[in-house]
Parts: C-alpha cells; sequence; structure tokens
C-alpha cells in the first residue's frame, strides 16, 4: 500500500518578497516565523550573511528583518532566508538612479534603429579612407553591447545541441495529450526576460504531474536554476489545472536553441518541443566587428577569456594589430561578412576570416550553423526522415523514407559511421521506393545521429532513447534517535546512477553551507546523512524518483541520562578492598571520579574504570586517610552521585582464653531489617567477623541444609577474626534466609542473615491493540508475571513496519500506565508493537510482538438516508456511500431503529449488509421509529446518518395509475398464430385490483391469460385467432380511486380469392378483364391484386399485372391464334391469397386472312421532361421511429432521380432506402434523430430537362417517462 502523501508544512507565517532598489538606498526584507523561538539564518547566492556596515539582521520573537544599506548593482543577487526545513528564495533587482548618464561607446554617434544583421548597406557608417587607422581610438574605448560580463549562464554555450543539416528540432506532438496550453517558440533580445508556459489538467489524473525542462538533448535544467533561470509552479483548485512556467531573466546570446519540456504521471506520459531565439542588441553606428571576435580577459591575452560569437558582425576599415603583426582589412564599407560567408565554398572560410578581421574561426563556423538556409527540393528524396524520433528504451522503432528512384541503393549512417546488418539488432528493408531501418532492443547507446545517404544528398534524423522510470526496491524506514547523533535514512532504487530528490516535510532539501545534509551514492543505494541530528529534524522523509516514492518518519529525542545504580555507602576495614559501582542508561557517557571535591588520579592502588554503561572506583589496601566522600560526575550533565567511605578500625584487645564465640554483624550492605539485597548476576559477599578463643568452626545453613562449596559458584572461608560466604553470580534461586553458627569449646552464636536477590522483570505479556486511529493506536497488556523484586517503575514500548527490521522506540521515560495511545502513524501502513518493562534494577527483554494492525480512521457518515417504501409492517431505506472511506476497505452498513422516546437501538438486520438500501420487514404498524445507518470499516463503525423525524410504520395510500406503453397507444398488429405477451406497468398503494375485459365483457381465462403483480398486468395470448381482434379495456381499482386504459388488437389473415372473374372484350391482340374484391379481405385493407395468364395449350402461368389496384385491367401483347384463359389473387399486408379466381371462359385471338399493311406514320416524340405530379410535403416527426417521405414523377425517358439532405447527395449513405414503383418515389429514413431534421429534396433528370421538390423535415427528441410522469 503506497504511503500517503503529507501536506508541505512551511516554517513561515510570512515571506520575504522580491524588491526593486535604487542605487545608493537602502531596503528591508522581513519575516515571520510560525515558532517564536525559531533559529534563522539569510543567506546570499547560498553564501550565510553575516552582521557588519552593509547587513544588519534583527530578531524580536518571531519577526525577523534583513536590512541592505547603500545599494550598488554588486547588490542584485538571489536571497534566501532560513528556518528549520524551509527556505525562501528571493531576488534583489537594482536599478539605477534616474537622469543618471549612460557611457555610450567611444565610437558610436547614435543607436541604429536597423537590426545589425538586416541592416542595409546605406545605414552603415563610412569607413575611414586611411587604410592604417589604428582601431582603437584614443581613451578608453566602450564595450560593444553584447560583450562578456563574465556571468555564468544557465546553460553552456557548448551544451547547446547543433542544429545539424539545418534540420530543424522535432515539434510533433502526438503523445498522450496530457498538456492543456503547451510552451510555443518565442524570440527574445539579449538582456530581455522570456517565459515559457505550459498547463496540465489533473482532473483524470491519479497523481500530481511532474515537469522538467530539458535543453538540447538531455540537459536538465532544474539544476540550473539561479539568476538567469527560474522554474514556477502554481495550482488552481477551481479548474484543476497545473500551470509550469519556466523565466529566462537577462536572456544571453549561447541560450538561443532547442528545448523540450516533459510531463508525467504515473503510466502518463507527454513532451513538448519549443524553440528559443535570442536577437542581438541594436549596435552603434561604426561598430567594429573585430571587437566582438577577439578574446579579452583578464591578463590581457589575446587567446583567453570569454568569448561571445553572437555579436553581429560588420566589416570596418581599419586594421587589426595583434601579436606585433598587422592584418589589413577589407575597404568596402558595405559588405556583410554573413552574406559573403553564406555563398562562399568551405575551402574559402579562412581566407575571408583573414580580410575581416576574425580571429576565432571555430565561432565563425558555429554562427554558420545556425543561419537558417533555405532547403532546396530533394532531387533523391520524396520523403525525408522527421527532425527527431522518441523511443523507450528496450524498444524498437522504424525509420523510413521515400526515394525518388525505386532502384537506387542506399546507405544507412550512426554518427556518420555506415551501418552494416549484423544479426538482428539492424535490419534493412527495401518495399518499392520505400527504405525502412529497423533498431531492435534499442539501449543508451543508440542514442545519436542517424543519416540516409542517396548518392550525394542525404537527410538526417536525431534518435532519443527514453529510459524506464526508475522505481524504489527497497523502502526507507522509520528510525528514532537521539539528539545529536548520526542519522542515515537508506534506499535503493532499480538502476545504478538514478536520479532522486530528497524532501523533509514536502521541502527539497539541498546541500548547503553548513553541510546538514550529505547525499551519498552506492549504486542503486541511496543515502541521506544528517550528521547531528536536533530537535529540528524531526519530520516525515520522502525519496522521490521519477517512478516512485517512498517515506519514512524520524524522531529525535533529548539525551535524558538515567542511573540504573546509584553507588553505595561503604564501610570497610583495613587493607580490605573498597568498590564504588553505579550504571547509567547511556554507555558513551564518560565520568570523572572525586573525593573531598578533590579529583581522583588513578595510582597503583586506586584503579578507575568504564566498561559499558558500568563506571567503577576500585581502591586496594584501604588506609585511614581513604576515608572520606566520593562523588562521581557524569560529563555534560548536571548532577552527580556520591557515597561515603567509613574506615573501620580493629581494635585488639587482651581476652582471656576460652572465649566464647560471638559474631558481630557490622558487616557491608545490612539494613535495618537485617536483609541484604543483591543483583542478580553480581557477586554475593557476607563477610561476617567472628569472634572466640579457641577459634571458632563455622557452619553456614540455608533452611535445613548445610551449605559447602559444591559448585564453582559457592565459596566458604575461615579466616582469623572473620568468615566469609561468597556466591559467584547471584541467581535468583539463592534468594533466602542463611544462617551462620560458629561453636568452640566455650559455647556457640548463631545468627540469621536474609538476602534477597532482585533482578530485571520477565517480559510483559503480549500487547493487544484495543483501537486504532487515523495515525494512531491504542495498545494494552498486562504486567509481567515476575517484578524482579522490585517494584515495576514502568514500560518502555516499540514499534516497527510489518516489512521492516527496525524497532522504533516510543518513548524513554518509562510509562506508569498498562494502556498507552501511539501517534504519529502512517495511515494504511501495517505495524506491530511490543514492549518491555522497566524496575529499579534495569529493563525486561521485550514482549511478544503484537498481532499485526492498520492505523486507519472510521469512514465519514452515509449520506442521503432516506425513505425508499413503506407499508402496514415493512420500510424500505436507501443511503448513498460515505464521502470519505480511507485506506481501509469498507466491511458493510449496520442498520438499526429505536422507538421513538426511548434510546434503545435495536439492529434491523444480524451483522451488516454490503448494499446501500434495505427493506426491513415484521414491524408493528402505527409504531413511531426512529433509523440510523452506519459504516463500518477496521477502525469500527462511523457516525451514524439519521432521518430528519421518526417515521409511522403506516402505509400510504398513492392513487391508482396505469402506464401504457407507447406502442400500445397506436393499434397492436398480430398475424394469425402470433403470440401476444403485453406487460403495462401501474402505480398504486395498498395493491390495487386489476380487471380486463374485452368489448365490455369480462375477459375470459380460456380466451386469454391475465398474470398480475404488486405493480404490473401480463396480457397473454398463446396463439391468437381472428375472434381476438377487439378492444381491451384494463381498469386498475383501489377502493372508490380508479384509472382506465384501453388496447385495440387487430389480428390479420391472407384474404380470399376475387369473385366474379369474367372476359368483358377480346380486340386484337388484347382482352379486357373485371372482377370484383374478395368477400374477406383477411381483417385489413386490400393493398393490390396479381393478374397471370396462361396458353391453354400448355397451361404454364404467367404473371401480367403485380400489385395492380383496380378491379379491371387489359391483358396485351398476346399471340395470335393461340387461346388464353386468366385468373386473379388477392394481396394484403399478410401477403397473396391461398386461392385465385379463374375466367371461366376463354379468349381466342383470331387470325387474320387480310395481309394488311398499315399506313406508315412519323414517330411521335413521347419524351417528356422530368415532372413531379404531387410534392412532397413538410414534416414533423418523433425521433427513433423511422419515417418516409413520398412524391410522384412523370417523364419519358425514365429520369435519375437523386435524393439530397440539406443540398448533400445522401445517395450512398446507409441510413437512407429509395424505393420507387410505378412513378411513386419514396425515401425511408430509418429511426431518425434530431440531427437528421433539415431539408431534403428530390431532383430528377433526363435529356429533356430535370425538376427539384423539397420538403422540411422536423425530428422532434422523445420526452422521457419522468417529464411525462410531472406533465400529468
Amino acid at each position: 500500500m503506497p504511503e500517503p502523501v503529507k501536506k508541505t508544512v512551511s516554517a513561515f507565517a510570512k515571506k520575504p518578497k522580491t524588491q526593486e532598489a535604487e542605487e545608493g538606498s537602502s531596503v528591508l526584507f522581513e519575516a515571520e516565523t510560525e515558532k517564536p523561538d525559531a533559529k534563522v539564518k539569510w543567506q546570499c547566492n547560498s553564501k550565510d550573511i553575516a552582521v557588519g556596515d552593509k547587513y544588519v539582521i534583527t530578531a524580536a520573537g518571531n519577526k525577523h528583518s534583513l536590512a541592505i544599506t547603500a545599494i550598488t548593482k554588486e547588490d542584485a543577487n538571489v536571497y534566501a532566508v532560513i528556518a528549520g526545513g524551509s527556505k525562501v528564495k528571493f531576488d534583489l533587482k537594482v536599478v539605477s538612479k534616474p537622469g543618471a548618464p549612460v557611457k555610450a561607446p567611444a565610437v558610436a554617434s547614435g543607436k541604429s534603429d536597423v537590426d545589425p544583421e538586416k541592416a542595409p548597406a546605406e545605414t552603415a557608417p563610412p569607413a575611414d579612407p586611411a587604410p592604417t587607422a589604428d582601431p582603437a581610438p584614443s581613451g578608453d574605448p566602450a564595450p560593444p553591447a553584447a560583450a562578456p560580463t563574465g556571468e555564468q549562464p544557465v546553460v553552456a554555450a557548448q551544451d547547446a545541441p547543433p542544429a545539424e543539416d539545418g534540420q530543424p528540432p522535432d515539434t510533433r506532438q502526438d503523445l498522450t495529450g496530457l498538456f492543456t496550453e503547451k510552451p510555443t517558440s518565442g524570440d527574445v533580445t539579449v538582456g530581455e526576460n522570456i517565459t515559457f508556459v505550459a498547463k496540465v489538467c489533473a482532473e483524470s489524473l491519479l497523481k500530481k504531474p511532474t515537469i522538467k525542462w530539458f535543453k538540447g538533448k538531455w540537459m536538465d535544467l532544474a539544476s540550473k536554476s539561479g539568476k538567469h533561470l527560474q522554474l514556477k509552479e502554481t495550482y488552481d483548485r477551481s479548474t484543476k489545472i497545473y500551470t509550469f512556467e519556466m523565466q529566462i531573466i537577462a536572456a544571453k546570446a549561447n541560450f538561443a536553441g532547442a528545448y523540450r519540456c516533459e510531463v508525467a504521471s504515473r503510466d502518463k506520459f507527454d513532451s513538448c518541443n519549443f524553440d528559443l531565439a535570442v536577437h542581438e542588441a541594436r549596435a552603434a553606428e561604426g561598430f567594429d566587428i573585430r571587437t566582438a571576435f577577439r578574446r579579452t580577459s583578464a591578463d590581457g591575452k589575446e587567446d583567453s577569456g570569454e568569448l561571445d560569437f553572437s555579436t553581429l558582425l560588420k566589416k570596418s576599415s581599419s586594421f587589426l594589430k595583434s601579436s606585433n603583426r598587422a592584418v589589413q582589412v577589407s575597404a568596402d564599407p558595405d559588405s556583410d561578412v554573413w552574406n559573403i560567408l553564406s555563398h562562399a565554398p568551405s575551402s574559402e572560410y579562412e581566407k575571408i576570416a583573414f580580410e575581416h578581421g576574425i580571429t576565432d574561426l571555430r565561432g565563425m563556423l558555429k554562427r554558420l550553423k545556425k543561419m537558417k538556409k533555405e532547403e532546396k527540393k530533394s532531387a533523391a528524396f520524396i520523403k525525408k526522415l522527421d527532425p527527431a524520433y522518441q523511443v523507450k528504451k528496450g524498444h524498437k522503432i522504424k525509420l523510413a523514407i521515400e526515394v525518388a528512384n525505386q532502384d537506387v541503393e542506399v546507405k544507412w549512417l550512426k554518427n556518420g559511421q555506415e551501418l552494416q546488418p549484423t544479426g538482428s539488432k539492424y535490419i534493412f528493408e527495401s518495399v518499392g521506393n520505400m527504405r525502412y531501418l529497423t533498431i531492435n532492443h534499442c539501449s543508451l547507446a543508440d542514442d545519436s545521429a542517424y543519416s540516409c545517404v542517396v548518392g550525394e544528398e542525404k537527410c538526417t534524423t536525431e534518435l532519443f532513447v527514453q529510459e524506464p522510470p526508475i522505481t524504489i526496491v527497497k523502502n526507507l524506514e522509520d528510525q528514532m534517535v537521539m539528539k545529536g547523533e548520526r542519522v542515515e535514512l537508506v534506499c535503493e532504487v532499480s538502476e545504478e546512477g538514478a536520479n532522486v530528490k530528497w524532501e523533509k516535510d514536502g521541502v527539497e532539501l539541498t546541500r548547503d553551507e553548513s553541510f546538514k545534509y550529505r547525499f551519498k551514492k552506492d549504486g542503486c543505494k541511496h543515502v541521506l546523512i544528517i550528521n547531528e541530528a536536533t530537535k529540528e529534524d524531526c519530520g516525515h522523509y520522502k525519496v522521490k524518483t521519477n517512478g516512485g516514492e517512498s517515506m519514512a518518519e524520524l524522531l529525535v529525542q533529548e539525551k535524558d541520562l538515567e542511573v540504573y545504580q546509584s553507588i553505595a555507602d561503604l564501610t570497610v576495614k583495613a587493607k580490605d578492598q573498597a568498590v564504588f559501582k553505579c550504571e547509567v542508561s547511556d554507555e558513551k557517557v564518560k565520568g570523572t571520579w572525586y573525593k573531598n571535591g578533590v579529583e581522583v588520579k588513578p595510582d597503583a592502588r586506586v584503579n578507575i574504570t568504564h566498561i559499558g554503561r558500568n563506571h567503577k572506583l576500585t581502591i586496594d589496601d584501604v588506609k585511614p586517610e581513604d576515608e572520606g566522600d566520593y562523588t562521581f560526575v557524569p560529563d555534560g550533565h548536571a548532577f552527580n552521585l556520591s557515597a561515603k567511605l567509613n574506615f573501620l578500625e580493629v581494635k585488639i584487645d587482651f581476652v582471656p582464653r576460652q572465649d566464647p564465640p560471638k559474631i558481630h554483624l557490622d558487616c557491608m550492605g545490612r539494613t535495618a531489617e537485617s536483609t541484604i539485597i543483591v543483583v542478580a548476576g553480581n557477586k554475593l559477599r557476607l563477610d561476617v567477623p567472628i569472634t572466640g578463643d579457641p577459634a571458632p568452626t563455622v557452619i553456614w545453613t540455608k533452611g535445613d541444609k548445610v551449605v559447602t562449596e559444591g559448585d564453582n559458584r559457592v565459596h566458604v572461608e575461615t579466616t582469623k577474626g572473620h568468615c566469609v560466604f561468597t556466591i559467584e553470580g547471584a541467581e535468583r534461586q539463592d534468594e533466602g534466609i542463611y544462617s551462620v553458627v560458629v561453636r568452640n569449646p566455650a559455647g556457640e552464636d548463631t545468627a540469621d542473615i536474609n538476602v534477597k536477590v532482585v533482578d530485571v522483570p520477565d517480559p510483559p505479556q503480549t500487547p493487544r491493540v484495543l483501537s486504532v486511529g487515523e495515525d494512531s493506536c491504542v495498545v494494552q497488556w498486562d504486567p509481567p508475571l515476575f517484578d524482579g523484586g522490585q517494584p515495576i517503575i514502568g514500560y518502555v514500548l516499540e514499534r516497527k513496519k510489518k516489512k521492516s527490521y527496525r524497532w522504533m522506540r516510543l518513548n524513554f521515560d518509562p510509562y506508569p500506565d498498562t494502556t498507552y495511545e501511539a501517534k504519529r502513524m502512517i495511515e494504511g501502513m501495517e505495524y506491530e508493537m511490543r514492549v518491555y518493562a522497566v524496575n529499579g534494577i534495569g529493563m525486561s527483554r521485550h514482549s511478544p510482538a503484537s498481532q499485526s494492525f492498520v492505523p486507519v480512521a472510521p469512514t465519514s457518515e452515509p449520506i442521503g438516508l432516506c425513505v425508499e417504501d413503506i407499508s402496514d409492517t415493512t420500510i424500505s431505506l436507501k443511503w448513498r456511500p460515505p464521502e470519505r472511506i480511507g485506506s481501509a476497505e469498507l466491511e458493510g452498513y449496520g442498520v438499526e431503529y429505536c422507538k421513538e422516546g426511548t434510546d434503545e437501538w435495536i439492529p434491523a438486520i444480524q451483522g451488516l449488509t454490503d448494499r446501500t438500501s434495505l427493506m426491513i420487514r415484521d414491524l408493528t404498524t402505527g409504531d413511531k421509529l426512529q433509523f440510523r445507518v452506519r459504516a463500518f470499516n477496521m477502525a469500527g463503525p462511523s457516525a451514524a446518518s439519521t432521518l430528519a423525524q421518526p417515521v409511522t410504520i403506516r402505509e400510504i395510500m398513492q392513487r391508482p395509475r396505469i402506464l401504457i406503453p407507447r406502442n400500445l397507444r397506436q393499434t397492436l398488429v398480430k398475424k394469425v398464430g402470433d403470440t401476444v405477451n403485453l406487460m403495462i406497468k401501474f402505480q398504486g398503494k395498498p395493491r390495487p385490483k386489476v380487471i380486463w375485459s374485452k368489448d365490455g365483457e369480462p375477459l375470459s381465462p380460456t380466451f386469454a391469460s391475465v398474470r398480475n403483480s404488486e405493480v404490473d398486468t401480463i396480457l397473454f395470448i398463446r396463439k391468437t385467432e381472428r375472434t381476438h381482434s377487439g378492444k381491451y379495456d384494463l381498469q386498475v381499482q383501489i377502493e372508490n380511486v380508479e384509472d382506465k386504459a384501453s388496447i385495440t388488437l387487430q389480428v390479420v389473415d391472407l384474404p380470399g380469392a376475387p369473385e366474379a372473374l369474367k372476359i368483358t372484350d377480346v380486340w386484337g391482340f388484347n382482352v379486357a378483364l373485371e372482377w370484383k374484391p374478395p368477400k374477406d379481405d383477411g381483417n385489413c385493407e386490400i393493398t393490390g391484386y396479381t393478374i397471370q395468364k396462361a396458353d391453354k395449350k400448355t397451361m404454364e402461368w404467367f404473371t401480367v399485372y403485380e400489385q395492380y389496384r383496380r378491379t379491371n385491367c387489359v391483358a396485351s401483347d398476346l399471340i395470335m391464334g393461340n387461346e388464353y384463359v386468366f385468373r386473379v389473387f388477392a394481396i394484403n399486408q399478410v401477403g397473396l391469397s391461398l386461392e385465385s379466381c379463374n375466367t371461366p371462359d376463354s379468349a381466342y385471338i383470331q387470325k387474320t386472312a387480310i395481309e394488311y399493311k398499315p399506313p406508315t406514320y412519323k414517330d411521335h416524340d413521347f419524351t417528356q421532361a422530368p415532372k413531379f405530379t404531387h410534392p412532397l410535403v413538410n414534416r414533423s416527426i418523433i425521433a427513433g421511429y423511422s419515417t418516409t417521405l413520398s412524391c410522384s414523377l412523370r417523364g419519358s425517358p425514365k429520369p435519375k432521380v437523386t435524393w439530397f439532405k440539406n443540398k448533400m447527395d445522401i445517395s450512398n449513405e446507409a441510413k437512407y432506402r429509395m424505393l420507387s414503383r410505378q412513378g411513386v418515389l419514396t425515401l425511408e429514413i430509418r429511426k431518425p434523430c434530431t440531427f437528421d431534421g433539415g431539408v431534403y429534396m428530390c431532383k430528377a433528370v433526363n435529356d429533356s430537362g430535370e425538376d427539384i421538390v423539397e420538403c422540411k423535415l422536423e425530428v422532434r427528441p422523445q420526452v422521457p417517462r419522468e417529464e411525462k410522469k410531472k406533465e400529468v
């Protein structure tokens, strides 16, 4: 799960602004910090500013100011103010005083208003006729208009990409289209400013876009920001548009060239190319060309220093004196050097430069390359290579050209070297006039210039290979350090040498003068080093690449030294050893021992040791002078540990023999309760002084068991006047009451010593996470089973990310309770917790890790809770999901209700529902209930969304209403045998009563099936018959309120046969027929007849007329001598009648015996121009329903008909269907939409003329059902 992006927090409440001041005046920059105790540092050009006569720095609470007095031109720099991790840059612009004189060039009499490069010859000043005139007049000459100033430009001149072969940069902008506004090419004069603007719409982006500005191929301008280049970024929340600006300040000539802007957001990428042309400032008249091409430097050497080749060159009539030799310059005042060079062969460049005083040929050649040349039309190439191509690393690219001669051979070059078809890297193809070069598996080595050579001509392109995005392989890990310690934040990226950007709380980190932050690269590993951590370094650190980011939290704690074991008072005897021992929390802390305020120096008897956290002072052969107060002072901490050394003087008195033994319990560490406390692992030494004569015997017992030297840990030693009992490395089982018994012949003595072994406590029980929040959790644990013999002081907690191995401590001071709230976590990240117990002895081992958990916050409350439906026992609720869900998955919704006047909420269902609607059943009619809905996720329930007021459980009556579909509002036509299935919806509550009837009579279940539900009714007829035709009435009734609707059903069938077909007349080759319409028209209109004839010899039927509308006709063109019979079929919309009507008699075509020669007549001219006998009619239709436009036409020969819409030919469009039958022209428009409205025109053309008829068609949109309900 990606870490959430933290909001950038600035340390400044008020930031200083860029100001402009005159020379000699003063200026004041002011800033306000969020915290009054913040440390503020002012810088000029990344160098710290010291207080002096020039700069005055003041600070009052959270207000800070910088005053600069006696401003000069040198003070125009970039300044910055730094507080914590925030750095704000601002500029000081210095202007000359009004009316200040401006030095003019010594050789100039005024400024030329003409571009020096385009100035006509007559505008140049006349040359000095003396050929040996000195080029520099007396006095100090003024520098040329664009002479070098010593300032470092944003982009070095040698880094500008050369425009090889005059090819312009690639300006194709056809990638994914992230730009809403792309930077465009621009022109600027030397010394002026220009701004390029790019805009990106972030409405559809999942991540903030990142932008890069390049000059040339891959020179990233982000590292060049400074005096001459500034990059800005703004965001408009209303339009969700990012605006990126690149401002070039005080442009120089070498800033010209090709630039590129790239923007990326996750898997989307876009780029744009643009050019910057820098024009020289207008030169003064009489400007000497040689001064612009002569190198100048502080040491006066001609061949050193900075050289500005962008100055426009004009020849002057003078001599160039250099290195004790003179060069004569051409005396023609009207000649232009660049015009001469552009038309001269390259072999003459050196000669021309020598004649015009140009001392640097390299600068001249660069200038010539930048000049625009008219590209001649190529005779060898029809299509050349594009100026540039771009391909991702590892992909392939195909370069294509088209040559004029398909038989010509081409050569492909890479950086001037011919490519050979070796392996599968390069593939050459030749298809007709096309030539292809395919480069497979592109790498950074393929990022070169490629050329294609045909004979003497060639075309060139640049191939840019783009590397894949750099991803973060190993994320940063949270750390907690002490103040002053070194911090290293380490991450690993996918490729070596990748560039990353470090941020702290959203502010980019840079190397400053104090070396606060250092950045280290080791292969794929990147390290951010903080030398000495302070409290200001706390925060969230983020590392970014072009393919991802990672964030970690750094906590810095003050070093509070804790004393785990203090030194104790000692009472020792002569010749014994005194040991003062203490233990502190930091093993790096050193200290000093003092005796009565005087530092103790180690010698032969005194030994001072420091091992880890333990500090020890050992004094051997204690003497009376060693008695005193001993103190241990830790270095760097304002406290000390003190103890007293008491010297026990043993007095020897004469005692008579047979002195009974006696035990003297004045021993080290004895308390008032005669209990000796020893820390587990330390040595337990019981030194008991005894007396008696003769020397008594000593027996040590623990309980009923005599203690002997059974192992290497226990030692019992008896000396004169002492009995010593020692246990090496005391353990918990060594605790108890030890008895010492001394006996001699004079008697015995007994003493009990209570020994208590204390230790660090056992680990606490496994912690439990009680609840989680957006960036916190509440954890609880049980105390350890054994407290180590000392009361528990508190607990120390640690946490870590699930996939990390680094535990980070949450508190340094022991926490007294067993419930702790851990904060400052990252939402959505998986964590684990563990606990240490602390007592007076030390810290226990850590507890087992808790179950992993994810800090998440409950969602916001569901929105839009409302009642969808209600009845006597049920209610339907619906709502919308919460606006904020967070990083945890939504588990479901809980619905509850309570009666009005009570606060007992009852779950409506068991568990949760994942739907946003619910029907609650089995409610009591008449109850007044309040309902609420809560969203649940891993963090628990959200705030409740409650109805505005309680709801009474009672069904609300709704008037019945029938919703007739549009297609049933007209007559429904069905063929015999078809199935009828009509579903008609209705509204009404409670459930209405549905009644169907046909022609006023109740509908029989055997006649048609009816199925009713709460919201609709279905009329079903499995197989229709003619008797099903009629009007069906639907009645929906609730109590005394009802609604009615009618549906007309027409069942059609094939028509019957026509009647009374007879032959009314026979003449020549013609027969007249007549008949009557059929009695059964099939329940629909008769649309025509089909007339057929048959010769009685063969009885084969042939159609005479089809779709004939009249009931009489003439059959012509019959054959003489044959006898014919006729029949007629009727036609309706279903089809042709099954039976025909035949003539009862036959018609015989008589043969003529007399040969008749008809008179000859001149053929009648039947040609006729087209004429529309019935025009088109304007129509208004509804969108979505097919329609037709019809008109009738006559003309001979048959005219050619063309249909137009808004004077556009629509003959070939599939949406329209053109029909022509018996002179009736029909245009069918299939399912028209509102865009099909307009003027339709039908045009008929034949050899005799043409005719046009048109109409207007209006297409009205369909009215949605909801709007119809509102209208009703």
